[in-house]
């Protein structure tokens, strides 16, 4: 056991860190190899893998550098993680350019680069780079009114989504443009910035589903089943009916066999099918709980780089895990956005941890730290002449 008489990193860190966050995170984890177990062995047999279990492996690998970089970079100070955003967000800009430029195409997509043998996606390490990186220019910008917080985190935001555009991937973009927008509401932005923004954001959409065919594809097929193909969402929403409240039993599921992604995009409909809605609710409330967790950390922080890297963090965790959920609903167009810390896959894994041990070095008590605490106003009583 730990004494609190030691003073040691590990001892600090053991009585410093939110173990509530931290055990969910791990029970996420722990979730995504069970999962795993259940859908990937047969989408190992529909594209011809020897080893049904091939994916299940990989994905047990995967958790190993994905715990090592959650408990190792929530070691850091807040002033770390910043000089670490800088560093990774530098690499990441140089990451996307090669990807464009030699990456593989994939279905009309060039998301990926080979380093050392492996597959990287730098999109998924650019996010959390991108909101702590964002928090620190709008909160500096607060303290120094010379400083142009705001300006630079606009052109940050240019950056990513340009590159993210390029490859093109619009569910990332999306999501680090809302992101940008939240922290920026926070910060404290005028009623002319909303409607700027939010014009400027329905633009974008406009444009995209104008210019780009998969995109308008997308949106239409989901408007307008009759449109286009819409076997994974009609599979998907087949898996969540058979499954009904209890689900068919782990390794029963019959859907998993045929639905595109299972692994990936769809697990959340093998969760639904095998083990219920019941439990889809149980992990749903698991990500409800990290969110709210972070936020209640964010509202009680005094240093507004923290509380705004914090909210950042938080933001793309829930929105990431909601729109994923949603899409597997048909309650969103496809986004291929993956479930945090559950789909199969190596960059996503490691990357949601990296910005969750982000969150958790960010919330951790601290010495110097100072708790805000918002005012009570006492309405004056009144008279009874």
């Amino acid at each position: 056991m730990v004494s609190r008489a030691e003073r040691n990193p590990v001892a600090d860190w053991w009585f410093t860190v939110d173990k509530l966050l931290l055990i969910a995170f791990l029970a996420l984890i722990f979730g995504g190899i069970v999962l795993s177990l259940a859908a990937s062995p047969a989408v190992a047999e529909r594209i011809g893998i020897a080893d049904s279990y091939y994916f299940v492996k990989r994905q047990a690998l995967f958790a190993i550098p994905a715990v090592i970089t959650l408990i190792g970079v929530s070691f850091l100070n807040p002033k770390q993680i910043r000089r670490a955003a800088l560093a990774g967000f530098v690499v990441c800009v140089i990451l996307l350019i090669l990807t464009l430029l030699v990456g593989p195409e994939v279905k009309g997509s060039r998301r990926w680069i080979t380093i050392l043998g492996m597959s990287v996606q730098p999109s998924e390490f650019m996010k959390p780079m991108f909101a702590v990186l964002v928090g620190f220019l709008l909160a500096e910008g607060q303290k120094r009114p010379d400083l142009p917080g705001r300006s630079f985190s606009l052109l940050l935001l240019g950056i990513v989504a340009a590159l993210f555009v390029a490859q093109p991937d619009f569910g990332q973009t999306m999501l680090i443009c809302l992101t940008w927008a939240g922290l920026f509401f926070i910060s404290g932005m005028s009623w002319m910035w909303i409607v700027v923004f939010a014009g400027a954001g329905a633009t974008g959409i406009l444009s995209a589903y104008t210019l780009v065919p998969h995109v308008r594809s997308r949106i239409e097929r989901f408007m307008n089943p009759e449109a286009g193909d819409t076997f994974q969402v009609q599979t998907a929403q087949e898996a969540f009916i058979n499954g009904g409240w209890w689900g068919q039993g782990p390794g029963e599921g019959t859907f998993k066999r045929i639905l595109p992604d299972s692994h990936t995009d769809f697990v959340f409909a093998v969760l639904g099918e095998e083990f219920g809605l019941i439990l889809c609710m149980c992990l749903a409330l698991v990500f409800a709980f990290v969110v709210l967790r972070g936020i209640s950390h964010a509202m009680k922080e005094n240093d507004g780089y923290v509380r705004l890297a914090t909210t950042g963090l938080i933001m793309q965790f829930g929105l990431q895990s909601c729109i994923n959920m949603a899409v597997n609903l048909h309650l969103m167009p496809a986004k291929g956005m993956t479930l945090p810390f559950i789909s199969y896959g190596g960059s996503s894994l490691v990357a949601v941890a990296l910005s969750m041990g982000m969150l958790l070095a960010l919330t951790r008590k601290r010495p110097d730290q100072t708790r805000f605490v918002a005012p009570i106003e006492f309405s004056p009583l009144p008279s009874r002449g």
